[in-house]
């Protein structure tokens, strides 16, 4: 079923909580619902949205927002043994942490570090998301979409997804809303298979065991990492339906040794011989700095601006603190805090989030 309205109220639908209206708003069922839809004739620009957990509306949307309400989710293969991957195909219309909670309770490892994650299955495709270690598209196996230039059902293996940090081939301009995901199949396993390198995550997880009193509880699972993961991301984000926000608004910076190098020097130099700048080195020799370190070496963390605020608790998310919060008043918020770690770290950051 295809259900359209005309200047759809998008409040609840973004969780930035901007408000906003959307001159035409298309919302359908199932994936026959696709080869009904006029393409050519929806109102322009078109938008096709998760749960809007990656995007800042500036203004009201002049043309069309799609939104997809395909929701399954089906075992497709179970391997012949343990070490085979089970294979999982799910709507892009399922919200993510549903799935989430589902493969933990079915016992199968790949997504658990990924939960809490707001958004769709779909959306979570496109933007590769990633967490606590693990990126999306270490356990897709392909990507369902339809075509709307060539009006035909179309796969992407993983291999063909073009992902990137924070990226896909779906986001490049040359084709950005031409693939309109329907569902995704992803490779998870029933052989346990836990990421705990990032951070403090095995440290957490080893001291929930110690507090467990029984049962499964002593085990590690994929329920008992998810509950780790859960209560880390409750501790230090907003909830969404209480603080606007859109989770990570800035991109990690990868720079070269060199300027890392540099970075540490005056790190030390403030801060004393001892100090370390939390990092990563990756393989190809870069290193990726923490935005949220480098945001709140500038002082931001915790500041108000306006309706809008750099959250005290990780500041790396700009939150609608007001909840009356304008598009212009998160937008200045962002400017000015790229401005300030340009000027102390020589570091441009990037919005993650998406502005619309």
């Amino acid at each position: 079923m295809i259900k359209t309205t005309y200047y759809q109220d998008l409040t609840k639908m973004n969780t930035f909580g901007m408000k906003v209206k959307a001159r035409c708003f298309v919302e359908y069922d199932s994936v026959a619902d696709l080869v009904d839809i006029e393409f050519e004739e929806l109102a322009r620009p078109v938008l096709h949205i998760g749960g809007g957990s990656n995007l800042l509306f500036t203004d009201d949307f002049k043309g069309t927002v799609l939104h997809s309400k395909i929701s399954f989710i089906e075992i497709l293969n179970e391997g012949a043994s343990p070490e085979d991957p089970v294979l999982v195909s799910v709507g892009a219309g399922v919200v993510f942490d549903d799935f989430c909670a589902w493969a933990a309770k079915e016992g199968l490892w790949g997504v658990e570090n990924l939960s809490y994650i707001p958004g769709e299955v779909g959306a979570s495709a496109v933007q590769n998301i990633g967490a606590y270690g693990v990126e999306v598209k270490d356990v897709i196996h392909s990507v369902y979409c339809y075509d709307t230039e060539e009006e035909e059902f179309v796969k992407f293996d993983v291999s063909e997804c073009g992902y990137g940090y924070r990226d896909s081939v779906f986001k490049d301009p040359e084709v950005k809303g031409r693939f309109i995901v329907t569902h995704v199949v992803f490779a998870l396993t029933r052989n346990p298979q836990p990421k705990l390198d990032y951070g403090h995550l095995k440290e957490a997880v080893e001291a929930q065991l110690e507090r467990s009193t029984g049962g499964d509880e002593k085990t590690l699972t994929p329920s008992l990492v998810r509950k780790v993961i859960i209560r880390i991301r409750k501790e230090k984000l907003p909830e969404p339906s209480v603080v606007g926000s859109a989770g990570s608004f800035f991109k990690n910076p990868v720079i070269s040794a060199e300027h890392f190098a540099q970075i540490e020097t005056a790190a030390k130099s403030e801060h004393g011989a001892d100090y370390r700048v939390p990092h990563y080195d990756l393989p190809d020799g870069t290193v990726k700095v923490p935005a949220a370190w480098m945001i709140e070496q500038c002082g931001w963390k915790g500041r108000r601006s306006g309706g809008a605020a750099v959250w005290d608790k990780q500041p790396l998310v700009i939150v609608n603190y007001t909840g009356e919060a304008y598009p212009e008043e998160i937008i200045g918020l962002e400017k000015r805090i790229i401005a300030s770690v340009k000027a102390k770290f020589s570091v441009e950051l990037h919005p993650e989030v998406e502005h619309v």
